[in-house]
């Protein structure tokens, strides 16, 4: 995540100074350093109004003006903020204002008279954090947003799965994350002998002779992948030598917080061929 110089010089400034002479200097020292959009107001009154329309990423503060003081004009931007960040660079001749100026939310401060060479310093600094901050919270919105589409699908997959189970004409089943059978219902418990507890598969099932090795392989190596299965056939000849045919479809299941925590299916016997 980085600022580039065109950032930094396209960002909006608001000046606050009652002296019009030190509004005149400032604007003329950031109009010659190459920044675009800088505005001003000699009205401390009008900062929360304009800073609440424009959203400026920096707001250069003067502390002593009559009416309204720098200190009042920063309480009432934290009151009115959008956001925890309040990008206030003061301005002021008393040295015993730093310390307050800075526990009453302001980011840095610049000394009158001002140093050409300290604000632009300060200034540039001061707008790469803020927009560094801006580009953050942006991209935990997004991030949020895409958590939110997230979860949004997961339901909806899990409402139309439910509906699908309904209609399953055998079993249906579900694994934990380690491959355990956690549910169990229906006629596999017989066909597969898997041992019942509780309503439930207490263990995998049981490895019995005549299965299809080279299917299991397959669907084994897609639940390992985590990946979803439609309509997977596997098969086993039995004892007497008849052979059984099932077909299932599975898909794995994740938290809200889009960690794997297992798979669940259905299932039925396929009639002999």
């Amino acid at each position: 995540m980085k600022v580039s110089a065109s950032d930094i010089l396209n960002a909006s400034i608001l000046i606050v100074d009652d002296q019009e002479g030190n509004v005149s200097l400032l604007e003329q020292l950031l109009s010659g350093a190459g920044y675009m959009f800088v505005a001003s107001t000699m009205n401390p009154h009008e900062v929360c109004a304009l800073q609440r329309k424009n959203r400026y990423d920096l707001i250069l503060l003067d502390l002593l003006m009559p009416g309204m003081d720098g200190f009042q004009v920063m309480e009432a931007l934290k009151a009115d903020a959008v956001d925890a960040y309040l990008p206030v660079l003061v301005i002021t001749a008393q040295p015993g204002h730093k310390l307050r100026a800075l526990q009453s939310g302001a980011k840095d401060f610049v000394s009158k008279p001002f140093d050409v060479v300290e604000v632009k310093t300060r200034i540039h600094n001061m707008l790469e954090v803020r927009l560094l901050y801006k580009r953050l919270e942006n991209y935990n919105k997004e991030l949020e947003q895409k958590v939110q589409e997230r979860t949004a699908a997961l339901r909806e997959s899990e409402a139309r799965y439910r509906s699908l189970t309904e209609l399953a004409s055998d079993w249906y089943w579900e694994q934990n994350e380690n491959g355990d059978f956690t549910k169990v219902f229906g006629p596999v418990l017989e066909l597969l002998g898997m041992k019942v507890g509780n309503g439930a598969a207490e263990t995998r099932v049981p490895v019995t002779p005549g299965w299809n090795e080279a299917e299991r392989e397959a669907l084994r190596t897609k639940i390992a992948s985590r990946e979803p299965f439609l309509d997977f056939v596997f098969s086993r000849v039995n004892h007497d030598g008849s052979k059984q045919r099932f077909r299932v479809s599975g898909e794995p299941i994740f938290s809200e917080s889009s960690r794997f925590i297992g798979y669940r299916g259905i299932g039925v016997e396929l009639a002999a061929t």
